[in-house]
């Protein structure tokens, strides 16, 4: 169902440009049109006074922080670094998880070392296994020979 041409919202009184308004929006449009650069020179002068209204405004804090006075003690501001200030030779800290890390990869070297020095008690398990192989090898060995011997 199509409704009528747009109606005003309820309530709502109609608005009327005045006649005075339109007298100087026509006169600055056609000061425009005539003399191009001397808008040039009143916005810039206008862009300087609503950049120091930018700066009060940022000095005011807005919504509700500027009614608060109390500021949050377990709140921690970013401070940015300049280049200058930063210390690049100065060892970091590592994290926990890369100190966890480190440390299993020196642990981990350390028990090779051992284990190829036969320390460790599985080296010493292993060892003890290889020497009861190779008992029974020699022993098979000698029951070969003494079959080719004897037949």
């Amino acid at each position: 169902m199509p409704r009528g041409g747009k109606k005003g919202h309820k309530g709502r009184s109609k608005q009327f440009s005045n006649p005075e308004e339109i007298d100087r929006q026509m006169k600055a449009q056609k000061e425009l049109e005539e003399n191009p650069g001397a808008e040039k020179e009143s916005s810039a002068e206008s862009d300087e006074d609503s950049s120091s209204e930018e700066e009060s405004d940022s000095r005011k804090r807005s919504g509700v922080e500027g009614l608060i006075q109390i500021e949050n003690p377990n709140r921690v501001s970013q401070k940015s670094k300049k280049v200058t200030e930063l210390d690049v030779s100065a060892p970091r800290e590592l994290s926990r998880r890369e100190r966890e890390e480190i440390e299993k990869q020196k642990s981990k070297e350390r028990y090779m070392k051992l284990h190829l020095e036969g320390k460790t008690e599985q080296a010493r398990a292993d060892l003890a296994r290889l020497a009861i192989i190779k008992k029974q090898r020699e022993e098979a060995a000698k029951k070969r020979d003494e079959l080719r011997k004897v037949g």
